[in-house]
């Protein structure tokens, strides 16, 4: 069973400035609720049971907004606000699942995730970009599954317009599976048109071995001077790793842009 999460919060938002400035992004509201807890509660619902946050110490908000007791308390006593009570409830069970590292310099999402080595205790665990959100159909229940009935790593997968695939990591699919699932033997990280392998791309969900650690450990520094997830998970599967694409059937919302954060509050609103 897959029972961690790691979620790489360190990064610095520029897309969505000036909000990000002076606020994190991952704690600005969406249709009222945070935008975090639409993944936490995604996990939840997947069956995990503990979750790891990698933020800076420029992104402390986060801690804060889950350890802010003396607060809440105050104004429950002053008060006896029904709403409030529910709310520090639910954000008490949040904060008995997350523990927190740090990643204090921008390295890429293949450092953050290395930074929580010595927490991972099982084979396989999952991890959750938070600027994907994706709703209607939990991705990483359906993701889980598939790992279970073929003892896989797995990620989530989508069709973009091969005019946009810079923007992403692509898979090179070597043999399908069914009509939702298909075996992959590359991921490259944002290929220009000219070298893209397919229009199939990777989405903020994973469910990766132990494995890659070790991989991370060695890995040099690739595009933009970082450390890629997707360049650790290639080398695995230059090692006979296998990994499954899983095209996914909830609605995928990037919140990580401006006009992305507007669309998923409307979209949201609308369920």
């Amino acid at each position: 069973m897959i029972k961690q999460a790691i979620i790489p919060l360190a990064g610095q938002g520029t897309r969505l400035l000036p909000l990000s400035s002076v606020f994190a992004k991952e704690l600005l509201p969406i249709n009222g609720k945070p935008g975090i807890e639409y993944i936490i509660d995604e996990c939840i619902d997947a069956g995990i049971k503990k979750i790891i946050f990698i933020i800076s110490k420029k992104k402390k908000i986060i801690k804060d907004y889950f350890y802010n007791d003396k607060f809440y308390l105050r104004v429950i006593k002053k008060k006896k606000d029904p709403r409030i009570i529910k709310e520090y409830k639910k954000i008490l069970k949040y904060k008995k699942m997350i523990k927190f590292v740090y990643q204090n310099k921008p390295l890429g999402t293949g450092h953050a995730v290395l930074k929580t080595q010595k927490y991972i205790k099982d084979k396989y665990f999952l991890m959750l970009l938070p600027d994907d959100l994706i709703i209607k159909h939990n991705c990483s229940k359906s993701i889980i599954k598939i790992h279970k009935k073929y003892k896989s790593s797995v990620m989530a997968s989508m069709n973009v317009n091969k005019k946009n695939v810079s923007r992403w990591g692509i898979y090179k699919l070597e043999k399908k599976i069914d009509k939702n699932n298909f075996f992959i033997n590359a991921v490259i990280e944002k290929p220009s048109i000219k070298q893209t392998p397919s229009n199939k791309a990777v989405i903020g969900r994973y469910i990766l071995p132990k494995e890659i650690f070790s991989i991370l450990q060695k890995q040099k520094p690739g595009i933009g001077g970082e450390i890629h997830i997707t360049d650790a998970i290639q080398s695995l599967i230059k090692q006979n790793k296998k990994f499954i694409a899983h095209n996914f059937k909830g609605k995928y919302l990037d919140c990580g842009t401006m006009h992305g954060y507007i669309k998923s509050s409307m979209e949201i609103s609308k369920l």
